[in-house]
């Protein structure tokens, strides 16, 4: 184990991200990555061809990890570890990203409405020259949506900075008839298995 550290770099924009640290007491500062550069984002989120899902959230996690790292060694900041993260949902072995419209946010409810689903979260804590990786799947169960239920839903701002445009702690929470899984995990961090991994890199949780 590393020697014992008490805060980390949260590389995230996510609030629920946030959120879920702040309730296992986690201490972090931010980093955020840039969407926008001269040279484009810092990480783009584009699937490669033949690309699997787990693959997919797995490397773009890695990705947001050692741009982090070098962001930091860039600035001279504090030696912290660094925490990141990214969530897909998957049905029919077909990533569903963030909706980028209303018609869009539709379609992908529709598809959800009345089957089950994946959502896939992993995570990285990048501390010095180690690294420490968990991908964590859960399954979801959609129960039956009308279309203007689906209609009322992307009238709301809730589906539009969410994979498969919907989220578990918010409204939708009435369109999900079971879980099996990790719920803090279909919210985009598994507290189990993040907890476990900052262990590794020397935080003390409790």
């Amino acid at each position: 184990m590393q020697p014992s550290v008490q805060k980390i770099y949260l590389a995230s924009k996510s609030p629920r991200r946030r959120e879920l640290l702040r309730q296992i007491g986690v201490t972090f500062e931010l980093m955020l990555l840039r969407e926008q550069t001269p040279r484009g984002p810092d990480v783009t989120e584009f699937v490669l061809p033949g690309e699997h899902a787990v693959d997919y959230v797995a490397r773009v996690t890695l990705e947001k990890a050692a741009c982090a790292q070098q962001m930091m060694l860039s600035r001279k900041l504090i030696a912290y570890p660094i925490l990141t993260a990214d969530t897909t949902v998957v049905l029919d072995d077909q990533i569903l990203g963030k909706p980028t419209s209303p018609a869009e946010a539709f379609a992908m409810l529709s598809a959800l409405s009345g089957r089950t689903h994946q959502v896939l979260t992993s995570v990285a804590v990048q501390h010095g020259d180690q690294s420490w990786q968990v991908t964590q799947s859960s399954d979801v169960v959609f129960s039956n949506l009308t279309p203007q239920t689906i209609q009322a839903y992307c009238a709301t701002l809730e589906p539009y900075d969410k994979a498969g445009a919907y989220g578990i702690q918010g409204l939708a929470a009435t369109f999900i008839a079971h879980i099996a899984g990790s719920y803090t995990g279909i919210m985009g961090l598994p507290l189990f298995e993040t907890a476990q991994l900052l262990q590794q890199a020397g935080l003390r949780i409790l």
